[in-house]
């Protein structure tokens, strides 16, 4: 599988550890229900990056599932957050997103979904750590702008028109500050009750995927 997935190191970089360049991300070490939805998804049309739907266009739902636990059983270590010039006005507000949500805009943490530490929560939800901020505030562009979409009740959906462009750079931006544990790994809480329903959850949960 290390050979098949050739293509896919060469923008996540070796075991999908991520490249440098800022916008590819990690894919080691996330759960295998994540990953293999994130490749349904751009299979099916729900995600449009041209590279990506042209890779997984034309592989089965058994081949897709194989790369998933490849990259899912991946655990190179993380480097060190890239320095970023930002104020600590800013940094504030996104460690308020990220630990405690906003109540009055009906956000919630993101720790109440991504687990405690942030480092994910199987079966389908990745960690936040160790992403790149121009990444993690692209995503949640796309979702705010309906060019990503995931299983319906899309909750990142609806959680991203929740958001301001200020709030997004600002949570992306904290997020992307935060050192990475040597021995992260998503938690195994596959019975959590999450603040909003999400397809994509609830299909690996059915679907009884790591």
């Amino acid at each position: 599988m290390a050979q098949r997935t050739a293509a896919c190191t060469g923008c996540h970089g070796e075991q999908g550890r991520a490249a440098s360049d800022g916008y590819y991300p990690r894919i080691a070490g996330k759960p295998a229900g994540y990953l293999y939805n994130q490749l349904v998804n751009f299979r099916e049309g729900r995600r449009t990056y041209p590279m990506m739907v042209y890779m997984v266009s034309h592989l089965s739902d058994d081949y897709l599932q194989a790369m998933a636990d490849h990259f899912a059983s991946q655990h190179p270590p993380y480097p060190p957050p890239q320095p970023l010039q930002v104020s600590p006005a800013q940094l504030a507000r996104g460690r308020q997103l990220a630990l405690d949500g906003d109540r009055k805009a009906d956000v919630p943490a993101c720790v109440a979904c991504h687990g405690k530490a942030l480092t994910g929560m199987a079966p389908a939800i990745p960690g936040l750590l160790g992403l790149p901020r121009d990444y993690l505030s692209g995503q949640f562009g796309a979702w705010k702008n309906g060019t990503r979409h995931a299983a319906q009740p899309d909750c990142m959906a609806a959680l991203a028109t929740r958001l301001s462009v200020e709030d997004i750079s600002a949570v992306s931006a904290w997020l992307s500050q935060q050192p990475v544990p040597a021995d992260a790994r998503a938690v195994s809480d596959s019975a959590a009750t999450l603040p909003l329903e999400c397809g994509s959850v609830a299909q690996a949960r059915k679907a009884g995927r790591p």
